[in-house]
């Protein structure tokens, strides 16, 4: 089951086909063909079809940006609670960390919290990926959007 599979840096990234392989490259393949179309025959229709091809890519894209925003909103919330169980009388650095990092911290096991913590607020780790790659005992994360 890929809930039980092993998480790393390495293999955390997800694979969505119906939307890598299959929407995504699809729509965008269909809007090509028809800006070319309207380049080739210009006229009402084929301007219509490039607009509504257009459309449907920045409809899919929006779509997807909005589903990752909500998932940070989300990861913000989960990790604040988390971070004020492992991190008593520290809400002022809690404060302090950026959505980016609560993102990348989420992967980290308990018990290495706290060094992130006090990485990030050092300014050693400043990016999300930053954070990510200094995990030593990842926490899988299989829920993901």
């Amino acid at each position: 089951m890929a809930g039980d599979s092993v998480q790393t840096y390495a293999n955390h990234r997800r694979l969505l086909v119906p939307w890598h392989v299959v929407a995504l490259p699809i729509l965008g393949a269909n809007t090509v063909v028809q800006i070319i179309r309207f380049i080739q025959a210009p006229g009402l229709e084929s301007a219509w079809n490039a607009v509504v091809a257009a459309a449907l890519v920045t409809a899919l894209i929006c779509a997807r940006w909005m589903t990752l925003r909500m998932q940070d909103r989300i990861i913000r919330l989960e990790e604040t609670l988390r971070l004020e169980l492992l991190l008593p009388g520290r809400n002022h650095d809690i404060e302090r960390l950026s959505r980016d990092h609560l993102v990348g911290i989420r992967f980290a096991s308990d018990a290495e919290v706290p060094h992130l913590v006090d990485r990030i607020l050092a300014g050693e780790l400043v990016s999300r990926d930053d954070v990510k790659r200094a995990v030593q005992h990842w926490r899988a994360d299989h829920l993901r959007a």
